[in-house]
């Protein structure tokens, strides 16, 4: 009993002790929460200031008229390409070019076995002198067939007088008579004998012209001047009639031949300027002029040849590539300077100017080059202020001075 007595004594006091800290609690809490709740706490404003870029060149996107400009293919090709070739079966004795050499017109360049050639030769030459003493030996022929005509003529005369007072027989008459027609038959002879012998003559001089000109055939020179761009035989190889030897090509009077769809080719017109570009030279574009424009399609793929003289280059060669610009009326384009385009990695883009001069990145999309300037296909329109030289302090919402 006397636990239970102390148990409750101690019990009482603590109750008495929480009672007493939790109005002290309270106490405080209703003495600070009306100041609290009524004071308001306003949100507070900051002013963002931009970093400024002085003289900062702007300009204002604007359409401007450019051709419509068609880019033909094509290749380059010599004014004038000979495949020399040889006339005459034979040996090749020397070669005496390769790739690369210049030569003039009249060189020697191939030289081809001349034994058989000059064999042939030698005939022809002795073809015609004998021809020649035939017809000597005819013009001789008539020459006596005309004495003995005129000597039968003469005793004809007579014995037809003789005949006319009976003072000889009819036999002896007729024995004159006959021997006049059959002189007369000789010169007659003798003149088809003449005639004979002048078309021998004649045969035999073509066939010495023939055999002098296989002799000029079996050595064969330059038609022009040139380069060698191909070499198809060696010194032992046998030439045929119409297989190439060589490749030769003149080193200027260089053309374009390009191929134009049907669709385009009322754009062209000869003698017309036309601007070709040739890579590989890495030079500025040349000036060309229509020359041919070939009257037939290829049926296959619809298209035209048309062939541009290029003006007199020394670094033209045949064979290279080239971009033939046809133009074919004008039309609306947005252009702007090359140095206003800014490359991020793959993307491009341009500084924008808003209307309290404020920069912005905007994302764009190009077209082709004309010259310094190139073409906005998107991310741009007409009257857009944006930077023409944008500068490493340039970034999104820097504030500039635009240059007088």
């Amino acid at each position: 009993m006397k636990k239970v007595v102390l148990f409750g004594f101690n019990g009482e006091l603590m109750c008495d002790a929480m009672k007493h800290l939790l109005l002290s609690l309270f106490a405080l809490f209703m003495l600070f929460f009306p100041l609290a709740c009524g004071d308001k706490i306003e949100p507070g404003t900051t002013t963002e200031s931009h970093p400024v870029v002085k003289d900062v060149p702007v300009a204002t996107a604007q359409m401007t008229d450019q051709p419509i400009i068609y880019e033909a293919v094509g290749t380059v090709q010599a004014g004038i390409r000979s495949n020399l070739s040889s006339k005459l079966l034979g040996t090749i004795e020397a070669v005496h070019v390769r790739e690369g050499d210049r030569v003039k017109q009249g060189d020697i360049l191939v030289l081809i076995d001349q034994r058989q050639v000059n064999a042939g030769l030698r005939e022809a030459e002795a073809g015609l002198s004998e021809a020649k003493k035939g017809l000597t030996a005819a013009i001789s022929a008539s020459d006596a067939a005309r004495v003995s005509e005129k000597l039968a003529l003469a005793t004809y005369e007579r014995y037809l007088n003789l005949k006319k007072d009976d003072s000889i027989s009819a036999q002896e008459f007729d024995e004159v008579e006959a021997r006049y027609g059959q002189a007369k038959a000789a010169v007659g002879q003798a003149e088809a004998m003449i005639e004979a012998a002048t078309a021998r003559i004649k045969r035999a001089e073509a066939a010495l012209a023939t055999a002098r000109v296989n002799r000029k055939d079996a050595v064969i020179t330059a038609p022009h001047d040139g380069i060698i761009t191909g070499k198809m035989v060696d010194k032992g190889d046998l030439a045929k009639p119409g297989t190439p030897l060589l490749a030769l090509e003149t080193t200027h009077g260089f053309c374009v031949d390009v191929v134009m769809p049907e669709t385009y080719i009322d754009y062209v017109q000869p003698r017309q300027k036309v601007s070709v570009k040739v890579p590989a030279l890495k030079t500025g574009p040349l000036e060309g002029n229509v020359c041919t424009i070939v009257p037939s399609a290829d049926p296959k793929s619809r298209s035209f040849i048309v062939k541009i003289n290029l003006p007199i280059d020394r670094k033209v060669r045949s064979g290279l590539f080239a971009r033939a610009e046809i133009p074919m009326g004008h039309t609306k384009k947005l252009l702007i300077p090359q140095k206003g385009v800014v490359t991020r990695g793959q993307l491009t883009g341009l500084y924008l100017l808003d209307s309290e001069s404020i920069v912005h990145f905007r994302l764009i999309r190009l077209g082709k080059t004309f010259g310094d300037s190139v073409e906005v296909l998107s991310g741009l329109k007409q009257g857009d202020r944006y930077v023409v030289e944008p500068t490493p302090k340039l970034q999104d919402g820097v504030k500039v001075e635009v240059s007088p």
